[in-house]
């Protein structure tokens, strides 16, 4: 089995360093470069095989937002994880407005940056438990009138608020007490009734609509 090829943004050497040992630790992942900023990150990625690039918000010449739209825009299927000290609602945002397939925190345990590493190159949309918390914080009352248009059932936009909270298929069958094929069926007719590609796409479709 491959190692996923991780590329670390971040302009703080000491981090950048320290991340880089941390993830060398496990034999499933593999950093084939680090650098200061977006701009740097992008131009790997168009110059190297990289499955998931590991980005910073706030960086000099091009910060982790710009970043990861020029890297989403080219490399769709490069998954981009936030990894800050920061829970601007802004940042929040606009980074899974550009793309980004989670937004984890600094603060988060060394192996289970490893591990989210991990799930985030599967595909899945991955929120630090606190900040999803806060995107909660920002969703209105308005949700179920606004995706009436689109002839979705109240199981169906259930699972969608659960897919917006970061949940997988596996936590989504526990949840719900369903099968994991039914789930699936589930997650499926969703991305045909908002012709939507992924789950990351469906997640992005309803925090935009709940801002």
């Amino acid at each position: 089995m491959m190692p996923i090829n991780v590329v670390i943004a971040d302009d703080d050497a000491l981090i950048r360093d320290s991340l880089k040992l941390i993830l060398d630790l496990d034999s499933d992942i593999a950093v084939v470069g680090t650098c200061l900023n977006g701009d740097e990150a992008y131009n790997l990625c168009s110059t190297i095989s990289v499955d998931v690039v590991l980005m910073d918000i706030r960086m000099p010449v091009c910060d982790g937002i710009i970043g990861t739209k020029k890297i989403k825009n080219q490399f769709s299927h490069i998954n981009v994880l936030v990894l800050t000290t920061f829970q601007d609602e802004e940042y929040i945002m606009q980074a899974l407005k550009n793309g980004a397939s989670g937004y984890i925190l600094k603060n988060t345990p060394s192996t289970t940056i490893r591990e989210y590493i991990k799930i985030v190159n599967k595909g899945a949309l991955l929120i630090h438990p606190e900040i999803a918390a806060k995107l909660k914080e920002m969703l209105n009352v308005k949700t179920e009138k606004d995706l009436s248009k689109y002839n979705l059932t109240p199981r169906e936009i259930q699972i969608i608020q659960l897919i917006s909270d970061g949940y997988s298929n596996t936590e989504i069958v526990k949840k719900l007490f369903l099968s994991e094929s039914t789930i699936k069926n589930y997650v499926s007719t969703i991305l045909t009734k908002l012709n939507l590609r992924d789950r990351t796409q469906v997640a992005v479709f309803y925090l935009k609509r709940n801002l």
